[in-house]
């Protein structure tokens, strides 16, 4: 038994001797490196690298009353708004909001294309300003919505019914009935990218990261401040105010699911309209020749809340940084700027409630990466990579992050790695 001392607390931490875990097929037992018990349920967390403050936050999410079995952290843990990123939490007759986070339904898109690395040019520079030309990034959107008008008409009349039900919802975002249809097929900012990789084959790849934009954002925002009220008195008794909570069968329970349920459908919508625009853009420049895709890995979400069974019992799961993991499934995991990701199939280990990482994770805080380093580190890092080098995106330096090869060797038990990527072209916004 180890004990990690913080100001005004103490947190036990068991390493992993435990005989009740599953061994993995070499006969030992799982790469969990402890387990906490601070709450209700204990929190199982596949790393030893782990700061403080999600500790703090993994401890607090454990003494909740309707969390069930236990809490998973993966390897990839950081902490994050009310929930720590990188968390798997199980709840029964309650969704936490926060958990879920604003950026509901972020997520990945991985296709890989006919291309062989030999076809790309030797100066990628074109290749990177025709997705972007493509592409709205950052704060940009079209300036007319580009899916097509069934699509949109259908997903207006559902958010019509639920901003009819909420109109201060509307409130959140301007131009809200606008900006939300120019908005699909757009980035952002932020960790959001697009990529052009190349794989241990020398196929070439688009992958491609982002959510449910502005309108997901202003749900988020929205219905956490509506649970906050709904819990009323009893949110002063919350180890903390961003863990308030619907209850099941209330009205707000229900547009919650039905709202977030939304947000994840237009973040999938998002990503496919993107690719689709990367590949056209890529159709169309004269640097490549001729290809076809030859296959889509997985559109996944990794900011989500679903309905799964889980140790017997039908859960409200929320992956807050976090994939699904499903026997077979395949999923992707993003590296930092500059670093390798991975394509993956997942193990089904359902002490991870059949979930893994999400990506690296960040190893410090945006602030703290734009103190310690400059643009002459980040060119150093992303040596190599067609890519931004200017202050805007040092925040997303690759020092920020864990290193992807021991957040993977954390979770050997949980996925198999199916392809290794590495980036030549990072679109960011």
């Amino acid at each position: 038994m180890s004990v990690i001392r913080r100001k005004n607390a103490v947190l036990r931490v068991q390493h992993v001797e435990n005989p009740g875990w599953p061994k993995n097929q070499r006969g030992f037992f799982m790469p969990i490196s402890f387990m906490l018990n601070k709450g209700k349920v204990p929190v199982k967390i596949f790393t030893d690298d782990v700061d403080s403050g999600s500790l703090t936050q993994l401890g607090n999410l454990s003494q909740l009353p309707f969390i069930h079995s236990h809490i998973a952290a993966m390897p990839d843990v950081h902490h994050g708004i009310g929930a720590t990123v990188g968390s798997v939490i199980p709840t029964r007759g309650a969704i936490i909001p926060a958990a879920v986070g604003v950026d509901i339904g972020c997520g990945m898109n991985a296709v890989r294309l006919s291309l062989k690395a030999h076809d790309l040019p030797d100066n990628l520079y074109s290749i990177r300003s025709a997705i972007e030309q493509r592409v709205p990034t950052g704060f940009d959107e079209h300036e007319r919505p580009s899916i097509n008008g069934s699509t949109l008409n259908n997903m207006g009349k559902h958010l019509d019914v639920i901003t009819d039900k909420h109109p201060g919802l509307v409130k959140m975002l301007k131009n809200f009935h606008r900006q939300w249809g120019k908005q699909l097929g757009t980035l952002g900012g932020g960790n959001h990218f697009i990529e052009l990789c190349i794989d241990e084959s020398d196929d070439v790849w688009v992958m491609l990261h982002s959510g449910s934009r502005g309108v997901g954002n202003a749900i988020g925002r929205y219905f956490i401040e509506k649970a906050k009220k709904d819990v009323g008195r009893e949110l002063g008794q919350l180890p903390d105010k961003d863990l308030a909570y619907f209850t099941e069968g209330t009205q707000h329970f229900d547009d919650y699911v039905a709202a977030v349920g939304w947000a994840q459908d237009y973040a999938l919508v998002n990503r496919r309209e993107m690719m689709r625009l990367v590949l056209d853009a890529l159709q169309r420049s004269k640097a490549l020749p001729a290809f076809t895709t030859t296959r889509e890995a997985i559109n996944c979400h990794h900011n989500y809340v679903q309905k799964e069974e889980h140790f017997g019992a039908e859960v409200y799961l929320t992956r807050k940084g976090a994939i699904s993991a499903q026997l077979g499934q395949l999923g992707i995991i993003p590296g930092s700027m500059g670093a390798k990701s991975y394509i993956v199939r997942g193990l089904g280990n359902e002490q991870s409630f059949c979930s893994c990482s999400h990506g690296a994770g960040r190893r410090m805080s945006r602030s703290e990466a734009k103190r310690r380093f400059n643009t002459l580190d980040l060119e150093a890092q992303t040596k190599g990579i067609e890519c931004r080098k200017d202050k805007g995106v040092v925040d997303e330096i690759p020092s920020a992050y864990k290193d992807i090869d021991v957040v993977m060797q954390n979770q050997s038990d949980l996925v198999e790695v199916v392809h290794t990527l590495r980036q030549v072209i990072c679109v960011k916004g």
